[in-house]
């Protein structure tokens, strides 16, 4: 998921964070030596959900995982972790650079680049899609809310979408159906996240839901920014955001009717990340969809028991 305890980290120790993400040779020292457990580690402890997902993927694929779910986390807190725009578009360019030279056998020295570089070896995975996310994330630095559902929506699938057609083709399943699954589950996945990091945003004045729907609602962005709590308004236009993000979990789910609603064996490790997405969604409407509530930020102790539950049923 998209990585509420890195951007905690962040903002705690914020200096700290702006000097390792402005200074990309610097930080790539202490991993060089092992890459893949560098990344492993970084996604220990700052991505618990997609770790606990992580090992439900073959070994011999797990390295590329790691990989894969490492450069997505540092393209996901690169808006957080630096104080100006100039310095968060110099660490993308690093990154759109950096794919160049991995595509042509030459990877930085750094240890994220030299892990996606061993997995490209070893899997086809489509620089298109590493670059997707690349643009993404810079629109995301000029653009920090949406106007509309529709643009949030777009965002999700150049990112969290895009991220699940790479595990897809590492694992080489290149079913339409499955990426038509996936690309719901991405969304359904961003929307969420997004939700139950909206108190981080909103310490920094950012409302993460698209101002259709807040504005539908009349929700006050000032006061709660000021307040740092909900209100009727809010509740209410957080439960349209999830509303739609429940429906897109539904609309992949459809997507296997004729299987019984089972994901084929070898896919389900992929759509193991629909299930953090309904642990949100179910806390969500347990506190009345109040994404102020300090359950939210709490670790799901069920959780690693029902992505097991899930993986042995082939269901999310």
């Amino acid at each position: 998921m998209v990585l509420l305890s890195l951007r905690s980290h962040c903002l705690q120790r914020s200096s700290t964070c702006c000097r390792l993400h402005t200074s990309p040779a610097l930080r790539s020292e202490p991993g060089i030596s092992n890459p893949a457990q560098y990344c492993r580690e970084l996604v220990r402890k700052h991505d618990y959900e997609s770790y606990l997902t992580s090992q439900l993927y073959p070994k011999r694929f797990q390295g590329g995982y790691f990989a894969l779910r490492a450069f997505y986390i540092e393209l996901a807190t690169v808006r957080e972790a630096v104080s100006q725009t100039t310095l968060g578009q110099a660490r993308l360019m690093f990154w759109r650079d950096a794919m160049k030279d991995i595509y042509s056998d030459k990877p930085p020295r750094h240890p994220i680049a030299l892990a996606i570089h061993e997995a490209t070896r070893d899997n086809h995975l489509p620089l298109y899609h590493f670059n997707r996310i690349i643009e993404a994330r810079e629109q995301e630095l000029h653009n920090q809310t949406h106007l509309t559902l529709e643009s949030m929506t777009s965002h999700a699938e150049s990112t969290s979408s895009t991220f699940l057609y790479l595990l897809l083709a590492m694992l080489n399943l290149s079913s339409s159906t499955l990426a038509h699954a996936a690309s719901h589950v991405g969304v359904a996945q961003s929307l969420t996240t997004f939700l139950r990091a909206l108190p981080f945003h909103a310490t920094k004045g950012v409302m993460v839901i698209p101002a259709e729907i807040t504005s539908k609602h009349n929700v006050n962005q000032q006061e709660i920014f000021s307040k740092m709590e909900s209100s009727h308004g809010l509740e209410d236009a957080v439960f349209e955001l999830a509303t739609v993000a429940n429906d897109h979990l539904l609309t992949a789910r459809d997507m296997f009717k004729e299987s019984g609603g089972r994901v084929p064996p070898v896919a389900i490790p992929v759509f193991s990340a629909a299930i953090p997405v309904v642990s949100i969604l179910s806390t969500l409407e347990t506190v009345n969809f109040n994404v102020f509530d300090p359950s939210l930020q709490i670790r799901d102790w069920r959780l690693a028991w029902q992505v097991w539950r899930s993986y042995y049923k082939r269901t999310f």
